[in-house]
Formats: C-alpha cells, structure tokens, sequence
C-alpha cells in the first residue's frame, strides 16, 4: 500500500503503525486456504492425477471426505477473500494518492510490476498463477475510482457472480463453440502431464504447462472470465473502502454481528447445496451440475463475508485475538508467501531437482497434511522475519521497484 501523507507530498512505503492490522490477519487466513485450495485441485483428477489413480490408493474413502469438505467450506471462499482484500488494499492506495503528484505514475508502476511478477511466476512455476489477473483488475479499477460507491456494489455483485461455467454458456447462446478442447482432461492427457513432471525435466515441464495455459486460459477466454470475477471482488473490496468500516472497526462491531449472523449460516448451507449439486449424489440429472456452478460463485460471496466479519470480530479481544495474530505477519508478508507456495507444489508433485516426484500418487487427506504444516511453516519464518525486518523480501523488491528508492530493510535495534 501506499504510505499516508502527513502533510508533505511524498508518499512512500505504508509503516506498521499505518497498517490495519485486521486486513493483514484475514489476508493470511484467506493464504491457507488459496493454498490448500490450489494444492488440491492442482494434485487431483482431471489435472495431474486420474480418477482410477486416486481411487487405488489406501487413503481413498479419507480422501473424499476431506475433498468435500475442502470444496465446501474453502473452494471459492478463500479466492473471494483474497481477491476483495486485493481490491480493498487497491483501493486505499487510490485514496490515499489521489491528487498527489505522480500519484497514477506511482500507482501504475506498482501495478506493472506486479504483472511482471505473476507472468513470471505463471510461466515458469505455477501456471494457475493470479496476480497477473489482479494487476490487470487494479488497472481497470483506477478507471473506476471515480464511481458512486452503490454504482460499485451493483457492478461488483454482478461481475463477482461471474464465472467460467456462465462465460461458457453465455458464448454458447451466440452460438460460439467452447474453444477449449475436450481432451485436455482426458486420462490420456493426464498421463502425458504426470510424465513430464515425474522426469524431471524442468524445461519440458515449463513448455508443457505454457502449452496448456494457451489452450485454455487464454486462447480459450477463461483469462476474460477471471478478469470479470476478480473486478467484481476488487469493485467490493473498494466500497467496503469506502464505508468507513476500517476507520473505526470497534465503532462498527453491532453491523459485523448482524453480517456475521447472517451470512454465516447462510453462507455454509447455500455452499453445502452447491457442491452437492455439482456431485449429484441422487442422480437427480445433468442439471443439477450446471445448478451447482450457478451456485457456486454466490455461495462463496455469502460465506466469505461470513468468515470475514466472523474473524475481525474475534480478533478484538480474548483468546480469537491470540489465536488470529498467528496470521497476521502472514498476511503482511502476502506477496512472498503466496509466491513461496508455488515451490510447495513443485517440489512435493514433480521430480525436478530435490522434487519427489508424487504426481498421481498423493491423496487429498495427505495434500491438507502437507498443507498444515507447511503453512505452520510459513507462519515461524514470517513472525521470524518481521521481527528482524521492515518487510517481506518481495514486499521489499516490490516497494523499491514503485518507488525508485531503495526503503529501509532492517529494523532498528530495540532501545535498552
């Protein structure tokens, strides 16, 4: 974020005493689940692992109780939260910048390098990267700065029900076929993925995921939808900007247990209707499947907010503070840690380098394992290095890059 103006014109990086350190908590809460969401999908069937491989293994009936749970209470939730706190964070950069000299300049150049860093990282690690996707939403929202906050809430509640599954049939109803082939999740081309990355052939492993993302996630327009869905989480995340929610969050606690009283509940029922829609375990018929991804996108709006309102609400006081604060330097440190989290799946799926190699050999329940602790992980080293620095490696690159001055790295030594 950018700094807050105290009177001068410049506007440097953001001090952790300007910090909420609310956003940073749900910031980190939201990067356990992106990783065991990504982490899951990206070792399951139709990926990199067939249907008959997970099915063999002994883990199998724990597995597809902890993918259903996974699909009810994170899939989509966790992105939702992620996104908006994106948007949200967007948007106070905007606020806090507008009017100031160089302040597009400024706001530009953090966004460009934010693009470079998800191409970077989408071609040459994790290929369901999105930080690329949110550098262009950040774009297209300073286009936006301007607009009523209700004008922001009706676009965000639309665009945010967007998905993959809608822009497909949306295309379907002009009469454009899907550009995505069907084979690209047959067992056949499962296989041939599960085979390059068991070889350990680092350069075959990156042409072979760039092939797939051009087929399907931009010659097949699903980089359109996602641009779509993340502006209307970003489109959100700035009118909760614009509430004044952040400037007196225990001002505002009555309105967050009236939406966590509401949207809770409600949130884990509709998400449970959702995905036992797209299962159909009654055989009710091929519609409930596409009932489920209509669903879907609102189910995760509703239970995000839910968790959302839930967690700051915790966090003031008591044990759901000691507990929260875990996440916090997480969360401070989001940019490096979610980019860290791509080396986790490279190293526990593929054979390149030190990689084991369980491409189709890993079940869901030891996915969530690995999961746990490798975040346990992630939270000891970012309370580690907040202690000692200013700012997470990435977040310091990434502020030296905006800004063009290199920001201080060390904390000051405690006072005797």
């Amino acid at each position: 974020m950018a700094g807050i103006d105290h009177g001068g014109t410049a506007v440097g990086p953001v001090e952790q005493g300007d910090r909420v350190v609310e956003l940073d908590v749900l910031r980190g809460v939201a990067l356990f689940g992106v990783l065991t969401m990504n982490f899951v999908g990206f070792a399951g069937a139709y990926v990199l692992a067939t249907e008959s491989q997970l099915a063999a293994l002994p883990s199998a009936r724990f597995d597809e109780v902890a993918r259903f749970l996974v699909e009810w209470l994170i899939g989509g939730k966790a992105n939702t939260m992620f996104a908006t706190l994106f948007g949200l964070g967007f948007y106070l950069q905007m606020k806090r910048g507008a009017g100031r000299p160089g302040f597009e300049a400024r706001y530009a150049r953090r966004l460009g390098w934010l693009l470079v860093f998800g191409v970077l990282n989408f071609t040459l690690l994790w290929n369901w990267d999105v930080l690329h996707v949110y550098a262009l939403s950040g774009f297209l929202l300073l286009l936006m700065r301007n607009w009523s906050t209700r004008t922001l809430i009706a676009f965000g509640a639309i665009a945010a029900l967007y998905s993959f599954d809608l822009h497909e049939a949306l295309l379907g109803l002009v009469g454009i076929p899907s550009l995505v082939p069907e084979g690209l999740y047959t067992d056949s081309a499962v296989m041939t993925r599960q085979a390059v990355m068991r070889s350990g052939d680092y350069p075959a492993a990156v042409l072979m995921f760039w092939q797939w993302s051009w087929v399907e996630w931009l010659a097949g327009g699903m980089l359109a939808a996602w641009l779509v869905y993340a502006l209307g989480r970003f489109a959100l995340g700035a009118a909760i900007g614009r509430s004044g929610i952040l400037d007196d969050i225990p001002g505002h606690l009555a309105l967050l247990r009236r939406v966590a009283r509401l949207t809770l509940p409600s949130g884990l029922v509709l998400a449970l209707a959702s995905v036992l829609l797209d299962r159909n375990p009654m055989g009710w018929g091929e519609w409930t499947g596409t009932a489920g991804h209509i669903m879907h996108p609102f189910s995760a709006l509703v239970l995000a907010a839910g968790y959302s309102s839930a967690i700051v609400l915790a966090f003031q006081g008591g044990r759901g503070r000691a507990f929260f604060d875990l996440f916090r330097p997480v969360g401070q440190m989001a940019l490096t840690n979610y980019l860290v989290q791509g080396f986790a799946y490279g190293f526990v799926l593929s054979g390149v380098g030190p990689g084991l190699g369980l491409v189709g050999q890993i079940g869901t329940t030891a996915v969530v394992a690995v999961c746990i602790a490798f975040f346990a992980a992630q939270i000891a080293f970012s309370h580690w290095w907040l202690a000692r620095y200013r700012f997470g490696p990435m977040e310091w690159l990434w502020r030296w890059l905006t800004y063009g001055a290199r920001p201080g790295f060390h904390r000051p030594p405690l006072a005797a």
